[in-house]
């Protein structure tokens, strides 16, 4: 399979990321964007080398960003044949990936509000916050950034939770990059946002059966929303 040809913008050769954090996120949020569009297509083949040049950087934080995205489920490494784009996940899987969510996820927020502190509720509104400016933006290039924040969104309260073995197992879900995959639009993540304030709302008010029953409703909008989107794959 050829390798995908990158487009020269917005980080051509002749203008290479600033320094302003290390290199290696600068472009782990540049390559999610180009994930989550399907402007790098499922399947399609990542070089290492061809990226260090579209960049104008050394292999060394193209590495660290495809590791990174790896852990994640966006790209996969083969033996021999360096890195490529994961293909989506069948329709059966997001199905039963919801499934999981939908046992475990109310758990880790009614969990979560019995343990909750004053810097979670503090971290989880300013996550809310950016999101909706995200959304405000409506770039395509905030894609990758609100798919990003919906995961760390969802991180959060399962670290909140205090159970280190439902963490690792909604961890290894890689639901919320997926999804993005298969449908961003701003008025899904206006829905959204209206469903996690609601389940920090529960939270902060340390409200275990609401946090349980907020979180359940958004994982069934989420599945609602998406379904006519994974059920024929």
């Amino acid at each position: 399979m050829k390798p995908f040809l990158y487009p020269e913008e917005p980080h051509s050769r002749g203008n290479p990321i600033q320094e302003r954090r290390p290199l290696s996120d600068e472009i782990y949020e540049a390559l999610v964007t180009e994930l989550i569009s399907l402007r790098i297509p499922p399947n399609a083949r990542m070089s290492v080398d061809a990226l260090a040049r579209q960049f104008g950087v050394s292999q060394t934080p193209i590495r660290g960003a495809l590791i990174r995205l790896e852990t994640e489920g966006l790209v996969v490494k083969k033996h021999n044949a360096g890195y490529s784009a994961a293909p989506l996940p069948s329709g059966k899987h997001f199905e039963e990936a919801y499934l999981m969510r939908t046992l475990l996820e109310p758990e880790a927020a009614s969990l979560a509000a019995a343990n909750v502190k004053p810097e979670d509720i503090h971290a989880l509104r300013a996550l809310c916050d950016h999101m909706e400016q995200l959304v405000t933006e409506d770039t395509q290039g905030n894609y990758g950034r609100f798919a990003m924040l919906d995961g760390q969104f969802h991180a959060r309260i399962t670290e909140m939770c205090g159970n280190e073995l439902l963490q690792h197992t909604l961890q290894g879900l890689y639901a919320h990059m997926h999804l993005f995959r298969l449908r961003y639009h701003s008025s899904v993540a206006e829905e959204a946002i209206k469903e996690h304030l609601a389940i920090v709302e529960a939270i902060s008010r340390c409200d275990s059966g609401a946090a349980r029953s907020a979180m359940a409703n958004h994982i069934q909008a989420s599945r609602d929303r998406m379904k006519p989107y994974y059920q024929h794959l």
